[in-house]
This record gives C-alpha cells, structure tokens and sequence, in this order.
C-alpha cells in the first residue's frame, strides 16, 4: 500500500528507496524493509498506475485507479554501477 508523506510509520528497519512525483498530489515515498530489500536488490522494479481497484487504505484505493509494481533483474552493467557486485576474496 502506498501512502502519502507523513502518514506510514517506518523504523530503522526500512529503507526508502524512492519518492514518487506524481502531478497534483504531495510526494508518495516507496519504503522496503530492509530484509526484503536483500531478496529485492538485484532487481529493478517500475510502479505504474493502472485502472482497477485500489487496495485498502493505500492513497490509491478511492481513484479507481492501483498501482502495479512490474521487475526485471538488474543488467551487468547496472549491478556493478549500484557496486552490487560480490567481491569474492582471492
């Protein structure tokens, strides 16, 4: 669920990994606990806004409209420019 600024509470145990600008409404900061982030992080991940039925309380749920969060690996080139590369000692 995604919620306006201010209005989820997050702990040291999550990490923000972007703030989505949409126009016309205040920021919507996209939080990933940290345990999933290490499942999560090799993978690039796109939230599009879809018709359909919103989920909850989420900011999107009254619009008619949800969001829909589409991945794909990260390439070689993405991974070593994040420096997800695993150094692996000699």
């Amino acid at each position: 669920m995604c919620f306006p600024v201010g209005m989820f509470i997050t702990s040291s145990a999550d990490i923000l990994l972007q703030t989505i600008e949409i126009e016309g409404l205040d920021p919507i900061e996209f939080y990933m606990s940290a345990s999933q982030f290490e499942y999560w992080k090799y993978t690039h991940l796109t939230i599009d806004i879809v018709p359909g039925r919103g989920s909850g309380f989420s900011i999107e749920a009254p619009e008619g409209k949800r969001f829909l969060i589409r991945s794909r690996m990260l390439t070689d080139e993405e991974i070593e420019y994040f420096g997800l590369f695993k150094k692996v000692p000699l």
